[in-house]
């Protein structure tokens, strides 16, 4: 379960799906999150996403380890991934479209 985040500039994945997929970290980054008053050492992964609602593949990413508690996600979709297609989010019936 995945969220499309467009004030996250790269893209987050849980470190329970990392694991469960067997991927050896790439490098680690600096990130600032809304709940840290100071930059946080993250580990980063080389991954290949697929939106399973059009069967899009988008890869090569570099995504970014980070605990997403209190919410019922496993991944942040970031600015890093959006920067590919189109988002038409219609507000007034919580309804989006995201199109590469």
């Amino acid at each position: 379960m995945a969220m499309v985040d467009t004030g996250a500039s790269g893209t987050v994945i849980a470190p329970a799906v990392l694991a469960q997929l067997g991927l050896q970290p790439v490098g680690v980054t600096s990130m600032s999150t809304p709940s840290t008053t100071a930059p946080v050492q993250a580990r980063l992964f080389n991954v290949d996403l697929t939106f399973l609602t059009n069967n899009v593949a988008v890869q090569g990413v570099v995504a970014i380890e980070a605990p997403l508690g209190g919410q019922h996600i496993q991944c942040l979709v970031g600015r890093d991934i959006l920067q590919h297609g189109v988002l038409v989010y219609i507000g007034y019936i919580n309804q989006f479209t995201l199109s590469f």
